[in-house]
């Protein structure tokens, strides 16, 4: 698809062939990835789109207070701006404490489904270190949910009509798994929501030898399995 070569042409090697590349020049090309990331409707396309996003505006996944702001400041056109405004009207929510509540706490979340990813969305806005493991490397669950009243206002508040402009349009009010697992894991992703697709989680690891919990994963050898949680 279009979409799928936009994440070859905007690859870590575009960036490694064009060393001088400039910060303005950077922040340009992360604001039309910016672009293909809203409309991307496959999980490749959006963790393919947001690596390298976060690849040529060097930055990392991390708590909220840590990653947000700076990728906000880095992408500033329109589309992101009214992001931003949902975003922040959210995150001054009084029970966050602005990002500090659950300052310190290392979260892992256990599956990308609409649940594992709503969980992982508020774990991150109270300021926890949030990682999420899923299993598959795809989303294709198209089974049609019906959204609560109060689910829906959930949802427009973390910006979905941005993401899926026919989201609960007038007296709609269901959506399949798919798109709403799109939606909340760019959310998630924009946040600062650490993601690993294609790791199975196997069992928990109680502390020892001076570690705190861990999780092993499959693949054993995945980064994630030498992490440690609350």
């Amino acid at each position: 698809s279009n979409q799928d070569s936009n994440l070859i042409f905007f690859s870590p090697a575009f960036q490694k062939m064009n060393p001088a590349i400039s910060e303005h020049e950077a922040a340009g090309l992360a604001a039309e990835m910016f672009d293909h990331f809203c409309a991307a409707t496959t999980m490749r396309q959006i963790l393919g789109l947001y690596r390298n996003m976060c690849d040529i505006l060097q930055l990392r996944p991390g708590p909220l207070n840590e990653f947000y702001p700076k990728f906000k400041s880095k992408i500033r056109n329109w589309k992101a701006q009214a992001l931003w405004k949902k975003f922040d009207a959210r995150a001054s929510h009084r029970a966050y404490n602005k990002g500090t509540a659950a300052s310190g706490t290392r979260v892992l979340v256990i599956g990308a489904g609409p649940c594992g990813l709503r969980t992982a969305i508020e774990a991150q806005l109270l300021g926890a270190k949030v990682v999420v493991v899923e299993k598959r490397d795809r989303i294709s669950r198209n089974n049609v949910l019906h959204l609560w009243p109060f689910l829906i206002t959930d949802l427009k508040a973390l910006g979905a009509k941005k993401f899926y402009g026919k989201f609960c349009a007038g007296s709609i009010d269901h959506i399949s798994i798919r798109q709403l697992q799109c939606i909340l894991l760019k959310v998630a992703l924009i946040l600062g929501v650490e993601v690993h697709e294609g790791v199975s989680f196997t069992r928990e690891l109680e502390p020892k030898d001076g570690c705190g919990w861990r999780a092993a994963v499959s693949p054993e050898d995945h980064a994630v399995s030498h992490y440690e949680f609350d």
